[in-house]
């Protein structure tokens, strides 16, 4: 008979659960794609009910459920904090302590209330309820590193905002066993320093840390000193301590305080205005410091234990430019990061903690890692989606594969955007060939219809290239797998286009507009794209399609943005794909074997409250 294990996280941000069969991860998915909120924090009914429906089991079919972190640490952690910083951030802890109160202190009680509400929907009223386990949060992290991964033995560097206490945490994991090594303690955090400029650059914490990281190369880094002196002493070995005068995310609703603000000499951006060169300085120097210190620790850890290879983990694991240079440096022989590597991720991780250390189940180490290309979500068969289309009475042909790839290499080359809803959905927050919208990286105008027609988002955000993994190092300066667009690339120096003497004095937004290789919607303005690796193995479709791409053009890439719009999650149905499909200026969607072509679709007028659904990230 087999054993489920299954794991949630949930309210704080991107809520999820994950679920495992004898130890293999079979499912897994994060609440926001169901409910629609973006970061979803509820708990997560949904993605409790796809994982059980994927396997037809009830709750009582399962071993245990384990939950992601410790909530009374982390109580004790608020507590202490306000009781340090009293009478300051008074307000913060009233608000804090009425959510406390009312749900997270008795998070026992109310996760129990919850699954029995998952199980009475399904019909399972009166079945008995598993045992109910916590983690910690840097364990979560670190065993959902860990345990997919390709390696027998490593090391394991956790860095994120916070969890109960660790903001940075260090570990070794040998066969089923994760042992601590050491750990940094809130409040200095990286995360929540990288969080702090994105905060005063005026996007959302959270979820905005990316634009900011995307912004970087916009900029030179002027501030790099300043913040050395002034914010963060960082040591030779990567350990560090931040100056917390300059901070109010301790003690109050904001990220950063008056004398931040008076040392760079403004007031926070507010979201939505003029993102001016000042912002984009900001972001390069934070990044530059970010790099800094990921670097010096992952020395300082290998030089330490003598180990030869990496995992990542933690929201601060998902900057891929500092993945990338890390990649470069050759620091250890082998470094490998989990796809969801913020909260959501940690469901697996519990999900493994439960399995291998509360369990102690012996590991099976998979050679390339276990996480199936992070295809872990819902799919839909091409009967779903006939029965779908026929029903809302939507114009479709269905092809088969080969004319199917065909067609679509003809529209990619017309310099038509595609939705393209393909088998599992994705777990974690990239697009990776089951929910994208795909272009020709050689179109020049591509990322400004994608960001501002398609997307409705800046037109600073670069676009991401999927290559075919045999052709990688033939387009970028890299010889290793990227499948989850987690490391980002210098592109071929023989790809790469010369600036004149006049292109080279832009600086800013004006060097959006000059095509830096004959790749322009991929290539950053520093040369450099966020690579993911297409193999045939994980994703054969996906495959298939770039591989009649190329043999069309020549060019063994496309470009990949995730299926949704600005401040949407990615979509997750063929229901989702289609309303995307017709609100925005896809020229095609692909859902499965079936084409449909906005020109045949029935007008539908524009509709400008749906941009209002969703909250601009």
């Amino acid at each position: 008979m087999s054993s489920f294990v299954l794991g949630l996280s949930c309210y704080y941000h991107d809520s999820a659960a994950a679920l495992l069969k004898d130890g293999e991860i079979i499912s897994a998915a994060q609440e926001e794609r169901f409910s629609r909120k973006k970061h979803d924090s509820s708990f997560p009914k949904n993605a409790v009910s796809y994982c059980l429906k994927s396997q037809k089991i009830s709750l009582s079919d399962i071993k245990e459920i384990v939950y992601y972190e410790k909530p009374l640490i982390t109580f004790e952690r608020l507590l202490e904090t306000y009781l340090g910083t009293a009478p300051r951030g008074g307000r913060s802890f009233v608000a804090a302590m009425q959510v406390w109160l009312k749900e997270k202190l008795f998070l026992k009680t109310e996760l129990k209330k919850n699954l029995k509400a998952v199980q009475n929907s399904l019909g399972f009223d009166s079945l008995k309820m598993p045992i109910l386990l916590f983690s910690e949060h840097h364990l979560s992290h670190a065993a959902a590193a860990f345990y997919p991964s390709p390696f027998q033995e490593s090391v394991i560097l956790c860095m994120d905002g916070v969890g109960e206490w660790a903001t940075t945490s260090t570990w070794i994991g040998k066969g089923k066993d994760i042992k601590p090594l050491w750990q940094i303690s809130f409040p200095h955090s990286l995360g929540l320093l990288y969080s702090a400029f994105t905060y005063y650059c005026g996007f959302k914490v959270n979820s905005g840390e990316y634009k900011l990281m995307g912004l970087a190369p916009y900029g030179e880094s002027r501030y790099v000193d300043k913040i050395k002196d002034n914010l963060i002493d960082i040591k030779e070995d990567g350990t560090f301590r931040l100056e917390m005068s300059y901070f109010k995310y301790h003690r109050g609703f904001r990220m950063t305080g008056r004398k931040f603000h008076k040392l760079f000499g403004r007031p926070p951006r507010q979201g939505e205005t003029e993102i001016t060169q000042f912002h984009m300085d900001l972001a390069s120097s934070i990044q530059v410091v970010t790099e800094e210190i990921i670097l010096k620790l992952a020395k300082s850890l290998r030089e330490e234990t003598g180990i030869k290879n990496l995992c990542l983990a933690g929201g601060v694991a998902l900057n891929c430019v500092a993945n990338g240079k890390l990649l470069q440096k050759n620091i250890f022989d082998d470094i490998w990061i989990q796809p969801a590597s913020g909260d959501s991720g940690s469901a697996l991780g519990a999900a493994l903690v439960g399995w291998h250390q509360h369990l102690e189940q012996e590991r099976v180490v998979n050679t390339s890692d276990s996480m199936k290309g992070t295809y872990l979500g819902p799919e839909f068969s091409n009967v779903d989606i006939i029965n779908y289309l026929e029903q809302i009475k939507a114009p479709f042909q269905t092809n088969s594969d080969p004319e199917l790839f065909e067609r679509l290499a003809e529209e990619l080359e017309k310099g038509h955007v595609i939705g393209w809803f393909n088998g599992p959905m994705e777990f974690g927050p990239r697009a990776l060939g089951g929910r994208s919208i795909i272009g020709d990286p050689r179109n020049q105008k591509m990322q400004s219809v994608m960001n501002l027609k398609i997307k409705y988002r800046e037109s600073f955000r670069p676009f991401a290239p999927s290559v075919l993994e045999e052709d990688v190092s033939n387009q970028f300066e890299m010889n290793v797998k990227s499948p989850y667009m987690l490391l980002v690339a210098p592109v071929k120096k023989e790809l790469c286009k010369k600036m004149t003497e006049e292109e080279d004095k832009l600086f800013g937004i004006e060097k959006l507009n000059i095509p830096r290789s004959s790749l322009p919607a991929i290539t950053h303005v520093d040369y450099s794209a966020r690579v993911q690796t297409v193999s045939k193995t994980t994703n054969s479709r996906y495959h298939e399609l770039i591989s009649a791409f190329k043999r069309k053009t020549g060019c063994p890439i496309i470009v990949n943005t995730s299926f949704n719009v600005r401040g949407e999650p990615i979509v997750c149905t063929p229901q989702d794909a289609y309303r995307c499909f017709m609100r925005t200026e896809i020229d095609v969607l692909v859902l499965q074997n079936q084409i449909l072509f906005k020109s045949n679709q029935p007008k539908v007028g524009r509709d400008e409250t749906w941009m209002q659904e969703f909250e601009l990230d």
